[in-house]
C-alpha cells in the first residue's frame, strides 16, 4: 500500500483507495543518480485497473523500460519507502 497526500495531477487532496491485483505497465523509467550510493531506477507503472503509482522495478535500472511489463513485488525499497515491482518476462532485448 502506498499513501500519497496530494494527486501529482491537479494536486487535489480528495483521494481514495484502490485495491490492485499488482499487474501492471511501466510507462516511464528513469534512471536516478542521486542521495543514492548506487544508480537506480524510478518508474511509473500503470496498473492493470487504471491507475498509475511511481515505484521501483527490480534489476539494473538501463534495463528497465517503457512497455515492460511488471507485477508487484514484496520486496521492501530499502531507499524509499515506494512500491517495488519486478519484470514478468525479463528486460527488454530489442528488436530481434
Amino acid at each position: 500500500m502506498h499513501h500519497r497526500l496530494l494527486c501529482p495531477v491537479c494536486a487535489g487532496s480528495d483521494l481514495r483507495t484502490e485495491a490492485s491485483a499488482g499487474a501492471g505497465v511501466v510507462r516511464h523509467a528513469t534512471v536516478v543518480h542521486r542521495n543514492t550510493p548506487a544508480a537506480r531506477n524510478v518508474s511509473l507503472v500503470e496498473m492493470a485497473e487504471g491507475f498509475t503509482v511511481r515505484g521501483r522495478v527490480m534489476g539494473a535500472p538501463a534495463d528497465v523500460h517503457s512497455g515492460d511489463r511488471v507485477q508487484l513485488s514484496t520486496a521492501q525499497d530499502p531507499v524509499r519507502s515506494q512500491p517495488v515491482f519486478q519484470l514478468v518476462d525479463g528486460p527488454y532485448r530489442g528488436w530481434s
